[in-house]
């Protein structure tokens, strides 16, 4: 009888830490960057445009976690394309990155976008599964 853990022994965490650490410290300067243009762009605006502000800040949560996604999958299939990319190796990505999340969260670094939050964990998996459809539909 197979062990049912092996497969969880034999995934490339350390390669899957590094792609989450690479894309949170990423999507980390963006934020800072994305932060402060906002607080321009909200000094800028007239009253008739805040019910559309508001929802594009309702959005951006899950935006930011599907970029996250994304950009932590592309950083995975460029940097090391040596990694056998399946359903497994995607599955085990959002935990990675949702660790590298939490501990940055203990960090002095002030963010706007990239905090545990469900949105951003929900936006991490769109954009994990989204752009990793090729890989998941393997057979």
């Amino acid at each position: 009888m197979r062990n049912p853990l092996w497969r969880l022994k034999s995934l490339p965490w350390a390669i899957l830490l590094q792609v989450a650490l690479a894309a949170v410290a990423i999507a980390t300067a963006a934020d800072l960057l994305l932060a402060q243009g906002l607080a321009l762009l909200l000094a800028n605006v007239g009253s008739g445009l805040l019910p559309l502000m508001q929802l594009l800040f309702m959005a951006l949560p899950i935006v930011a976690g599907f970029g996250i996604g994304a950009l932590a999958l592309t950083i995975l299939e460029r940097w090391f394309s040596r990694v056998y990319i399946d359903t497994g190796v995607l599955w085990a990505l959002v935990p990675c990155i949702a660790l590298v999340i939490f501990i940055k969260g203990f960090l002095p670094i002030p963010a706007a976008l990239v905090t545990m939050s469900y949105t951003l964990l929900v936006g991490v998996l769109l954009g994990v599964f989204v752009v990793g459809k090729r890989h998941w539909r393997r057979w």
